[in-house]
């Protein structure tokens, strides 16, 4: 009895540290009409709507995704800029466990774009 206590005292102190840090799931664009999919077993992340560009839906377009040994909460990976056709490195950090922030950089150039994690995706 005081062993499955501790265990759900220590499973409830964990469970935020551990979802907080964990980018799997289904994102939405904050400022288009586009949602994604991450699946960190797979190490990549799927477009699975795209009101916007409906020809890019099941595209993989974040790819080779890994945690950051030395910072909790960082991954690094690359994704598909659609403009050059090509994939190019970037950094995701989860400000907040419902929040995701993709940075990368071409040349002196750097953007960042915000994410915001849903439970599922609206009707059309």
């Amino acid at each position: 009895m005081i062993i499955s206590l501790a265990l759900l005292v220590c499973a409830l102190l964990f469970t935020p540290m551990t979802f907080s840090a964990d980018i799997s799931g289904i994102w939405k664009q904050e400022k288009n009409p586009a949602w994604i999919e991450i699946k960190l077993e797979e190490g990549s992340g799927t477009v699975v709507r795209n009101d916007k560009f409906p020809d890019r839906m099941g595209r993989t377009i974040l790819n080779d995704l890994q945690a950051d040994k030395s910072k909790k909460g960082l991954w690094h990976g690359v994704i598909y800029v659609e403009k050059l056709g090509e994939y190019k490195d970037v950094e995701i950090s989860l400000p907040e466990a419902d929040q995701m922030l993709i940075k990368g950089r071409v040349g002196f150039m750097s953007r960042t774009v915000e994410w915001v994690r849903v439970d599922e995706m609206p009707a059309h």
